[in-house]
């Protein structure tokens, strides 16, 4: 892919393609998920804490939360039939080829990429790059089965494709869901989009003298630090080291803390519902921390009583 199809990519899909791009230690992310405090929903250190938050994920994407209605699973997947008309496989081809794997309906990632790599052949650029992001999406935003690019993610990739539906709520919801599964099961994989996190991981743990554009190129900045004993470092870092206000934006920055009726917020994503309390990592924007946090405002939010219908209030998050 030269240089005008990525630009091509760039403006459809924003930093997606330069996020997939990106190295990741996994190191980094095992030694992380011994401090994930499952009742608090954040990673908890010796004297701070931190958490991957909206307005964070935003920069990183590329794709802009405000002004854009959230991804929200609708209950049911795409008709092989949508699908066909984006990967332009036949449908009786696609139900051929689609799998089951644990109850988990996909497409074979080898299957959509023999497709690109005839598409880029013919110089069809456009649905080629649409074929190359649904890649990303299930292999790298929205992960579930090796090798497989499930319903679920599909379902995602079309809401932004079609509606550009921001993919930050669904994202954060499948991270922190992945962490709460894995405290509860401790055998659990870590299914989430760990690039995104890594990206996030790095832009506070190292700090950096100039002043970077975004999340991503904060990372490219430090890939020369970050071959460290991953371990040792989380376990002696400090609040007083930590890169608290983002370098990549300037100004005030409009956090999103509660969500129509609920005191935090309830964030839906491809596996379910989970809470999630920015109330705890306002500093992390350059907000003070005024004392400690009402009860009601770290409450979890059964995913049981939650239904579409309410949930179609985080299209009027506030922000401060």
């Amino acid at each position: 892919m030269g240089q005008l199809q990525r630009q091509a990519f760039r403006k459809d899909y924003g930093k997606i393609w330069d996020l997939a791009m990106a190295e990741v230690s996994t190191e980094a992310i095992a030694s992380l998920a011994q401090y994930y405090d499952l009742p608090l929903r954040c990673f908890t250190f010796g004297d701070f804490q931190l958490s991957p938050m909206a307005e964070e994920f935003e920069e990183t994407l590329g794709c802009p939360l405000g002004g854009r209605r959230p991804y929200l699973f609708s209950g049911f997947y795409p008709s092989l039939a949508r699908i066909s008309k984006i990967v332009q496989i036949l449908v009786q081809e696609l139900d051929h080829r689609k799998q089951v794997e644990n109850g988990v309906v996909g497409i074979p990632r080898k299957c959509l990429e023999a497709k690109a790599r005839i598409l880029a052949g013919r110089g069809e650029w456009a649905p080629f790059i649409d074929i190359l992001t649904l890649l990303i999406f299930g292999g790298f935003l929205f992960p579930n089965v090796d090798e497989l690019v499930d319903l679920a993610a599909i379902d995602t990739f079309l809401a932004y494709h079609d509606h550009k539906e921001s993919l930050v709520v669904a994202m954060l919801a499948d991270l922190y869901d992945t962490f709460n599964q894995r405290c509860e099961k401790s055998s659990t994989r870590i299914v989430c989009c760990t690039l995104a996190l890594y990206v996030w991981l790095v832009s506070h743990l190292f700090r950096q003298e100039v002043r970077h554009a975004c999340p991503l190129e904060s990372h490219r900045s430090c890939r020369e630090k970050v071959g460290a004993n991953w371990d040792r470092l989380l376990a002696n870092k400090e609040g007083a080291s930590v890169n608290w206000f983002p370098q990549w934006k300037e100004g005030r920055i409009r956090v999103l803390i509660s969500c129509g009726g609920f005191s935090n917020v309830p964030l839906m994503g491809t596996r379910g519902c989970i809470s999630y309390n920015p109330v705890l990592a306002i500093r992390q924007l350059g907000y003070p921390m005024r004392g400690a946090p009402l009860e009601e405002e770290l409450a979890p939010v059964i995913s049981q009583g939650l239904n579409k219908t309410n949930m179609e209030t985080l299209q009027k998050f506030r922000k401060v």
